[in-house]
């Protein structure tokens, strides 16, 4: 289930994995219906901030059904995605 703490910030349910060096794999994403959406790839993993969201963490580029989109890890160790931007 995901929970909102910001219009710009949504926690979901991310099934990772830890490997045998200490990095943390995200597998799958879990959004409001419980519906898992499977990561296929991941591009890119690098300390950055969400603009949308205001905050930072580990930001992963991800590829879900063919589109490229970013998670995160936050520096609170729980998972985001970011949600519209609002004017």
């Amino acid at each position: 289930m995901s929970e909102v703490e910001s219009p710009g910030k949504i926690y979901v349910e991310v099934d990772a994995v830890f490997t045998k060096d200490g990095g943390l794999v995200p597998k799958k994403i879990f959004l409001d219906d419980d519906t898992a959406y499977e990561i296929q790839k991941i591009t890119e993993v690098k300390r950055a901030a969400s603009l949308i969201a205001g905050a930072t963490g580990l930001r992963y580029t991800v590829y879900v059904d063919g589109f490229k989109s970013y998670i995160f890890y936050g520096d609170n160790h729980r998972w985001f995605i970011e949600g519209k931007r609002t004017m």
